[in-house]
């Protein structure tokens, strides 16, 4: 199944529930297939209507824990996945997760009502493109969507503030080994640890390349190579590793 990998551009939009998204350009050729998965119905009943209204969407099936979400993706081979991480037996992160391995894995968007945690940071490093809390608008749901399905990394303002705490609290101390990531940083390039900064402040490859005055081939060969030498397996978790260093300016 095909689907848009185009990257877009990532504003900061205001912290009250509302996202920071990267918008896409490209328009649907047809409807993205999406499934819903929350455990409370009431969530589902909502959201559902939310994605049926939008342009360019249809919900083609819903899951209330991860098991169902994993079984509906094999059936129904959605190309979005709205995702709740807290849910009794298998939570969201696993189910992410076992989404990430099928043959043809959806992209999937983090949501939860609870304070943003470590579980929105694993939900990322699950293989999830995006993250966002539940009481973000629907305007801003929408355009979070579409960043996703433009190739981009849609998160919250509050998954921001704490990818900026955990950069402020994990710098290198002059005692012992440097962690492994800042060892890994440091077999990047000049070019390549520019780059990576500018995921880290959701740049599409477009941005960057203007940024940095290269060619947009360019940003996509410094960008795989970046991801090989820090074994990171895309975009979204160099983002976060950018954040996790201090690198990004976000």
């Amino acid at each position: 199944m095909k689907r848009r990998t185009t990257d877009g551009p990532l504003p900061e939009l205001p912290a009250d529930g509302a996202a920071a998204v990267l918008l896409g350009t490209d328009a649907h050729a047809t409807d993205v297939r999406v499934l819903i998965v929350d455990d409370q119905p009431i969530a589902r009943c909502g959201l559902t209507c939310l994605v049926e209204d939008m342009p360019g969407y249809t919900v083609v099936a819903q899951a209330e824990n991860g098991i169902q979400a994993v079984a509906e993706a094999r059936e129904h081979e959605p190309e979005l996945v709205l995702m709740d991480l807290r849910m009794p037996g298998l939570d969201g992160v696993e189910a992410t997760r076992r989404l990430m391995r099928l043959a043809e894995p959806p992209l999937v968007l983090a949501m939860t009502a609870y304070a943003v945690d470590e579980l929105g940071l694993a939900a990322l490093e699950a293989g999830a493109r995006g993250f966002l809390t539940k009481d973000i608008r629907p305007e801003a749901l929408h355009s979070a969507m579409e960043s996703v399905m433009s190739g981009g990394s849609p998160l919250c303002s509050e998954m921001f503030a704490l990818l900026r705490s955990r950069a402020s609290a994990a710098m290198p101390g002059t005692a012992g080994a440097a962690p492994l990531p800042v060892r890994a940083l440091a077999s990047l390039s000049e070019a390549e640890r520019s780059v990576l900064a500018l995921l880290g402040a959701g740049m599409s490859n477009a941005q960057i390349a203007r940024e940095l005055y290269l060619s947009v081939s360019g940003v996509k060969a410094h960008v795989s190579r970046l991801l090989r030498k820090l074994d990171l397996d895309n975009r979204t978790r160099a983002a976060v590793m950018a954040h996790e260093l201090g690198l990004a300016t976000r």
